[in-house]
Formats: C-alpha cells, sequence, structure tokens
C-alpha cells in the first residue's frame, strides 16, 4: 500500500505539463497525469472558482419590505473539469461544479439545492481521422453564435451576455444538452452540429392561456414525439491563426497571444418547442410553435506591434422566434444586436496588465414597445494571464420600468 501511495505521489509530482495557455507569462499547462513517455496517454485535470462582491446602487426590498443590503458576496462559480485520452481515437470528458451561491441559495448543512455540485458535461467522443470527430453524452457544442459556447475560464467581460445562452433552462440543463454531435473542420471552416433531446423540465413552467402568448415547454405538455428533439450548429471561419477545436469551449480574449479573426454563422431548432393555446378558456386547444433562433456574429483578437498591447473586438446579431409574443425573464421573440471591445495596454507581460472594455447590447421584442439595452464599463487586471485575473465592472440594464446599476468586483483563479 505504501509502494502504491508513493508511485501515485510520484505521477502528481512529475505530471506537470506544459499546454497552451492564454497570455499567461508564467503558467503555460496546468495538471496532467501522463501515463506514457511521450504524453499521448493522460489525464488532464483544471479547476477554477470566481469569487464576486456585487454593490447594487439602487435600493431594493425583500418581500417582507425590508431594505436590502447594497452589497452582496456571490461564489459566482466553483468549477473541475477533467478529460482523459488512453488511445488518440476517442476521449472522455467530465466536467462538474456549482454557480451563483449567494446568501439566499447556502444551507445550513451545506445539503440544499442551491449548495449542491452537479454535472455540467459529460460525454465521450471518437475520432473520425484528423480533422472529425463524433461524441455523445451531456454536451456543450452548442450552435447559434460564440457566445453561446463560452468558456467561462477566459471572458473578457465580467460575465457572458445573458441573452446570448439563448436556451438555458428552456431545453437544456444550464447550457448543456443531452444528446449526440459532430465537430471537426474543412480546411479554415470549423463545424459543429448536434441532435439533443429537450428537457422534460423547463424553467417556463407557465401554462398556455387561451389567446395568449406561447410558452416554452412543449416537451412537456405535447410529449416527445412531437416536441422532444433540439437541432443546433455553429461554423466559423478562420481566416488568420486557427484556433482549437479540441474542446467546445471559445476563448473570449487571447490577449494578444493569437491573431484571430473569424466570421460565423449559427442555428438552434426545436421543433414545436413552444406552446400557444387556440381554443377558448373552456375548451383549450393546445398547439405547438417551432423554436427558431439565428445569429451571425464576428470576433478579432490580435497583438498590436510588439509593445505587449492588444485588442479584442466582438459582435453579434442575433433573431430569435421562441413563439407568439414570447417573452420570458430574459428570453424573448425579436432580434438583438450586441458587441464588445478591449484593449491590453503595452507592457511588460511578466507584470500586471490592465485591460479596460466596454459592452453594449440591445434586444427588441414583439410583444413589447420597450427594447432591453445593457452597457458594461470595464478593467480586467491580469496578475497571470486569466489563470489570475481581477475584473471590476459597471453594468447598466433597462428595460421598461427597469433601470438597474450594478458595480462589481471578481477575483478569478484558475489551475
Amino acid at each position: 500500500m505504501r509502494k502504491q501511495t508513493l508511485l501515485l505521489a510520484g505521477l502528481f509530482l512529475m505530471s506537470f505539463q506544459l499546454m497552451t495557455a492564454q497570455g499567461s507569462p508564467d503558467y503555460d499547462g496546468g495538471l496532467k497525469f501522463k501515463f506514457n513517455e511521450d504524453g499521448s496517454k493522460y489525464l488532464r485535470l483544471i479547476s477554477w472558482a470566481q469569487v464576486q462582491a456585487n454593490y447594487n446602487t439602487d435600493d431594493t426590498f425583500d418581500a417582507n419590505g425590508n431594505e436590502n443590503s447594497k452589497l452582496n458576496f456571490n461564489l459566482r462559480r466553483a468549477r473541475v473539469l477533467m478529460f482523459a485520452q488512453i488511445n488518440k481515437d476517442f476521449l472522455i470528458l467530465t466536467h462538474f461544479g456549482l454557480n451563483s451561491l449567494t446568501s439566499s441559495t447556502l444551507s445550513p448543512t451545506g445539503k440544499g439545492d442551491g449548495s449542491q455540485l452537479f454535472f455540467h458535461d459529460v460525454w465521450a467522443q471518437y475520432n473520425l481521422g484528423k480533422d472529425h470527430t463524433i461524441g455523445g453524452g451531456l454536451h456543450y457544442f452548442n450552435g447559434i453564435s460564440r457566445l453561446n459556447n463560452q468558456s467561462t475560464l477566459n471572458m473578457m467581460t465580467l460575465d457572458n451576455n445573458r441573452q446570448s445562452w439563448a436556451t438555458i433552462g428552456l431545453s437544456d440543463q444550464f447550457a448543456c444538452h443531452l444528446g449526440v454531435f459532430a465537430k471537426g473542420k474543412f480546411d479554415k471552416l470549423q463545424y459543429r452540429v448536434a441532435i439533443n433531446d429537450a428537457s422534460v423540465s423547463s424553467l417556463d413552467s407557465r401554462a398556455a392561456v387561451a389567446g395568449g402568448d406561447a410558452v416554452y415547454n412543449g416537451r412537456a405538455t405535447l410529449g416527445s414525439k412531437d416536441a422532444g428533439k433540439t437541432y443546433a450548429g455553429y461554423f466559423d471561419y478562420n481566416f488568420l491563426d486557427q484556433e482549437s477545436n479540441f474542446l467546445p469551449y471559445k476563448v473570449g480574449s487571447y490577449l494578444g497571444g493569437k491573431k484571430i479573426f473569424n466570421v460565423g454563422a449559427g442555428f438552434f431548432l426545436h421543433p414545436k418547442g413552444s406552446v400557444i393555446d387556440t381554443g377558448t378558456a373552456l375548451t383549450p386547444n393546445l398547439e405547438g410553435e417551432d423554436v427558431s433562433i439565428f445569429a451571425v456574429d464576428a470576433f478579432y483578437d490580435a497583438p498590436i506591434g510588439d509593445s505587449g498591447s492588444a485588442l479584442t473586438a466582438y459582435a453579434v446579431y442575433q433573431n430569435s422566434d421562441y413563439g407568439k409574443d414570447y417573452l420570458y425573464s430574459a428570453y424573448g421573440t425579436g432580434s438583438m444586436i450586441y458587441g464588445h471591445v478591449g484593449y491590453v495596454f503595452k507592457g511588460d507581460k511578466t507584470k500586471t496588465r490592465y485591460q479596460p472594455y466596454v459592452s453594449y447590447g440591445t434586444h427588441s421584442y414583439d410583444a413589447v414597445k420597450d427594447d432591453r439595452s445593457t452597457l458594461g464599463v470595464g478593467v480586467n487586471a491580469y496578475m497571470s494571464g486569466h489563470n489570475s485575473k481581477l475584473t471590476l465592472e459597471y453594468k447598466n440594464e433597462t428595460f421598461g420600468a427597469l433601470d438597474a446599476n450594478t458595480i462589481s468586483l471578481q477575483a478569478m483563479i484558475y489551475l
């Protein structure tokens, strides 16, 4: 037993291998257990945590009429991801953790729903030659846009644009679907496509009202035969440096580590995903409405000269049809334009580098005259690339009577 323990400890200490990171001067990889000399058989581990302090500049009140504290703390993400290959032809990935643990979701003994770890991804995949792969499981090979496939390790803004994660909780489990996928590339054109089962559970648990708007729970209401499958795809052409598509998670900013210019387009289809009631209160008649979401986007990230400065820019147009006059939480039938731009100041890459940025999005809805708009202004302080980063951001969101202002400070470390 002692020999086995020493052997495992030796493997642990000797298995730190270099892998590409985004802009880190002194951390180019992570923990990788290699099972042969050339490292082609391995287990790779990644862990990260994002902790926030959020200050709401506006007065808010709880259900009992008591004024809420303006300052609140949030364990935004705590995750572990691991993947392994013992043969170049196949891979297994497991990703688990929790999100947004706050004073409202803490529980006395850590057994409440908000305190529980859950699987974000679990899939197996098989390579079909050098450039093409098929797989299945709970996966993140999504369609629509780059931001709907965004990694949470290297976002440029404090968090992802909420409306870009367009199906969270409606047809999937926290942006991941259960199904099969194919991904790969043809020269400079990368692709990912998937066929999935729609979740029976939906955040939208409303009942369709006669003559009313659509609700997104067709899978539960109409059954799996009529509304059980979703279809997704995203395609992007890499004009300059080629991005890796080994994993599905899209990089938010390379900090000038690559020269990237990509143009992409994607879709999500859920036949009869939503439901409307075309009958009366006494004689309801439920009918399915197809959910269809399409987007086009562009991403640019490149160094500026040799001084260490870099520019990151992104823009997307998204058209969303969730059914007749659909509007629920962040989702709605209509169109969205969103973009962000950031600039890394020149400086020594071995020291702290700063990246101010601005983001703006506007979303129009068929159901109402008011547009939703979001403005974010922030700055990242990279102490070791994305591996150790502080982000300070001011965000304003307006929609109808809503005019919310939040100042957030986030610390992130990933290993």
